[in-house]
């Protein structure tokens, strides 16, 4: 029976814990979108190529 006195405690601290974290998620927007994550993969779509710059650098000097 002495050890109910440990274990409702710590299963309140546990829940506490758990809420926090969940408020916490849902705050900094952890479940703003859930559908287009699992779409993208179902889309037939090309994926965006980048262009191709120039990729010298302006430091460089072509002096010889």
């Amino acid at each position: 029976m002495s050890v109910i006195y440990l274990l409702i405690p710590l299963s309140l601290i546990f829940a506490g814990g758990f809420l926090w974290a969940f408020i916490w998620a849902v705050r900094s927007g952890q479940y703003d979108d859930t559908c287009t994550p699992s779409m993208r993969v179902v889309l037939d779509e090309a994926p965006v190529k980048k262009s191709k710059t120039n990729s010298t650098s302006t430091t460089e000097t072509t002096d010889k």
